[in-house]
């Protein structure tokens, strides 16, 4: 059997090949690829050939929030079929490390994560047609459920996780800074949570216009007004909790100036060094805690979706066929246009 694949050379070098692909062994699924968005991890790998450490050091199918469809189960497979749609779990930890047995299973020693460069051999992604899979990595759908929202699954459950950082923010004044497609998705995620007032800042009306359908309440360009915060500096911040999504110095600061003392910032954008104002932290006694991936919220983000509690559909803002990955790309580096940039394989 053949299958298309995306599969990145080095930076700038993508190339549409075809593989052959193998029936699913026990405890397998073939699955019929049908969406994959596209990441800000597969973004660096394609603009600068990896990020930080991480490099691109042999071809690698990119792809870790995708979708499809059952197409053929291997021996011992229960609780799927032929034909049902599924979300895609990218996380494969190994299940016996410290972390894993702790119940933290999202900071493996051994973490498999398909599309990575971190190890060699590379973790081969979803951007194909066809792949084999852990049937435990597949979480079934409703038939009524669109595929490109499925694969959106995966974006959802790392905001899911950030609010889980953040604790019962139920009635709590929320901050977001980077409405990019993680900061959507937590603007979402607060307010399912039950958020009573959600601000998104960013420096895109377009993405800012998507935070706004997305939940939040009062959305500003702090491109366009730098001081557009200062309001809720006053009696030292009206913030309960902060998201920052953008990983950016200034945004992190603004955060600090208008958490509340007590209050909590969840740093989910990363980056490398950031300069910290330490007088602000200590002086106001704020929570800063980082969030990373995702455990059992990819099943409750499976899960709502699934059921429209959370309309991911405001994100999805391109979508490519597979011969036109290099398209899709350039769209989804152009923030000044797009969120959420897929490909389609069906």
């Amino acid at each position: 059997m053949k299958t298309r694949v995306c599969r990145l050379y080095g930076q700038h070098d993508i190339r549409i090949e075809t593989d052959d692909i193998q029936p699913p062994g026990p405890g397998e699924v073939l699955l019929r690829m049908s969406a994959g968005g596209i990441c800000g991890s597969d973004l660096h790998y394609y603009q600068d050939g990896g990020f930080g450490p991480i490099r691109v050091r042999e071809p690698i199918i990119l792809g870790h929030e995708v979708s499809g469809t059952v197409a053929a189960l291997g021996d011992g497979v229960r609780g799927l079929k032929e034909g049902m749609k599924v979300a895609f779990n990218p996380s494969r930890p190994c299940g016996h490390c410290r972390y894993c047995a702790e119940g933290r299973p999202r900071h493996c020693t051994e973490m498999r994560f398909s599309g990575s460069a971190m190890r060699m051999p590379h973790e081969q992604g979803g951007f194909r047609e066809f792949m084999v899979v852990q049937a435990t990595q597949c979480i079934p759908l409703s038939d009524r459920t669109s595929l490109a929202h499925a694969a959106c699954a995966e974006p959802l459950s790392v905001a899911l996780h950030a609010c889980g950082q953040a604790g019962d923010i139920r009635g709590a004044q929320v901050l977001v800074t980077g409405a990019g497609p993680i900061g959507a998705l937590c603007v979402a995620a607060a307010r399912a949570a039950g958020a009573a007032h959600i601000v998104a800042t960013d420096i895109q009306d377009a993405t800012l216009e998507v935070a706004r359908r997305m939940g939040a309440d009062t959305t500003l360009n702090v491109g366009r007004d730098a001081e557009a915060l200062h309001p809720w500096r006053e009696d030292k911040g009206r913030f309960d909790v902060a998201f920052e999504c953008s990983a950016v110095s200034s945004a992190l600061q603004d955060a600090m100036m208008a958490v509340r003392p007590g209050g909590t910032i969840v740093q989910v954008g990363v980056t490398g060094n950031l300069s910290i104002p330490l007088n602000i932290l200590v002086g106001k006694e704020i929570a800063l805690r980082g969030s990373h991936r995702f455990d059992r919220e990819f099943e409750q983000a499976a899960a709502m979706i699934d059921s429209g509690q959370i309309d991911v559909g405001p994100i999805i803002t391109g979508r490519y066929p597979l011969e036109d990955a290099l398209s899709a790309f350039e769209a989804a580096s152009d923030r000044t246009r797009s969120v959420k940039v897929q490909l389609a394989f069906e």
